[in-house]
Formats: C-alpha cells, sequence, structure tokens
C-alpha cells in the first residue's frame, strides 16, 4: 500500500509508542495483527522511519512451497544463524539481545518482492493453508523453551495466519468472529498484541489526504465493498485512475 501523505491513527500511535519503549525494556514479546489490507507494515515501518532505534529486521526466503513446517522451522533458524555468524539457537538469543528489538516483518513474510524468484512465509502459509499450523506451533514452543533467553531480548511479529476460502483471503487471527477472538484472547496470555483497524472517520482521512478528489459518499461505497481494508480501497481507485 503506497500512501503519499500518512495519517497519525489510534493504531499507528500504539505501535509508535510501544517501539519508543524498546530503548529502556527488554523482554517485550509482540504480536501486531490486523486483517489483510489493513497496512500493518505500513504502520510499522513509519513508525521505525520516525525514531532512531537500532532494530534487527532479518530477512527468510524460502525456495519450495512444497516444504513441510519441519524444514521451514529449520530453514528459519538456519537462516538467522549464518546471518548473526553464529552455530546455535542459544547463540542466537545473545546476538539479538545487543538490538533494541528483533522485527519479523515483511523480510520474513513477503521476500518475494526483494527477489522474485523466491517467496516469504506468507505465501508458503497461504498455500499450505491448515498444514502450515505446525510450523507456528514449533516457533510457539521455541518460544516457551527459550523463554529465560528471551527475557533479554525484544521481539515483534507482524502477525498473519492466511487461508484462502472461496478465493478471498482471511486472517485466521481477525477475521473469523468468535474463532479468532478465542485465539486473541490465548495469545495475549503471553504476548502483548496490537491490532491494526482503523474507524470509518480514519479510513476516511486515509483516502483522502491520498486522493483528495474522492467524494465522501463514494468513499463511503467503497468501505462497504471493502470494509475498513485502505489498501484494497487504494487498488480499487488506482485502477479507476488507470482507466481514465
Amino acid at each position: 500500500m503506497e500512501i503519499k501523505d500518512f495519517v497519525y491513527t489510534k493504531s499507528f500511535r500504539k505501535i509508535y509508542h510501544m517501539f519508543r519503549s524498546l530503548e529502556n525494556q527488554k523482554g517485550k514479546f509482540v504480536l501486531i495483527i490486523g486483517s489483510p489490507g489493513t497496512g500493518k507494515s505500513t504502520n510499522i515501518y513509519s513508525a521505525l522511519r520516525i525514531l532512531d532505534l537500532n532494530i534487527y529486521d532479518p530477512t527468510l526466503f524460502l525456495d519450495n512451497m512444497e516444504m513441510g513446517s519441519s524444514e521451514v522451522f529449520h530453514e528459519f533458524f538456519k537462516t538467522l544463524r549464518q546471518d548473526l555468524g553464529v552455530k546455535t539457537n542459544e547463540e542466537i538469543y545473545q546476538k539479538v539481545s545487543e538490538y533494541d528489538g528483533v522485527l519479523l516483518a515483511d523480510k520474513i513474510l513477503d521476500s518475494e518482492f526483494i527477489d522474485e524468484n523466491r517467496f516469504g512465509l506468507s505465501l508458503w502459509t497461504e498455500n499450505n493453508g491448515i498444514k502450515a499450523l505446525p510450523f507456528y506451533i514449533k516457533v510457539f514452543i521455541e518460544y516457551l523453551k527459550h523463554r529465560h533467553d528471551l527475557e533479554k531480548v525484544n521481539v515483534v511479529i507482524q502477525t498473519a495466519f492466511m487461508i484462502k476460502f472461496r478465493g478471498d483471503k482471511y486472517d485466521l487471527l481477525t477475521d473469523f468472529s468468535f474463532l479468532s477472538n478465542v485465539l486473541v484472547f490465548l495469545l495475549k496470555i503471553f504476548f502483548e498484541i496490537i491490532q491494526i483497524s482503523y474507524s470509518s472517520e480514519e479510513i476516511m482521512q486515509i483516502i483522502k489526504i491520498n486522493f483528495p478528489q474522492v467524494k465522501k459518499e463514494e468513499v463511503l461505497e467503497f468501505i462497504s465493498k471493502h470494509g475498513h481494508s485502505p489498501r484494497f480501497i487504494f487498488e480499487e481507485l488506482e485502477k479507476m485512475e488507470q482507466g481514465k
């Protein structure tokens, strides 16, 4: 979602204050969640551009969409060990404690935008659906196993568990009402959760500041069609401009 002028929404302010707290605190484990199209990465990287933080933002490339959960888990930690120049997972935690925080976001989830011949975790999860769940369980077990080591580390994760239903993409943590609420409730026992969401007024501001020619009535129609997901509204407006 390319944004020309950024709107400082309530969700953005939460992310900004969370990042600002990392300089003077250790042991924070934050999950940033949100429905597809809400601009999780836009909010994250906009906050980081303002703040002067030493953030470790690793990249993960996957070569085979048919990789199993164990293979992806192994590749994930292998990549971290190679990138940080260490030999064991324990050394990973020691090394990253030198940073203000570790960010697991676009470069891991959507690395196909860096190398079009490979792909990231989001596409792998979307392709494998429920079969990808064991990977996330393994990561969670690793978190529990090394919770003491992580007390010296701040970790911020852009979190999504994407599945396809009738051709549309949905996030298991935000788009399935009761089930999503139960999952988020359970995650809150262990992690700080920040959910990216917008009021209708904020959506109006986001659209109008980037597409000032669009009338209020049109924006309300887009919200009715796409929900509170700015990226999908942006994409339709850009198509309309190109078609003129």
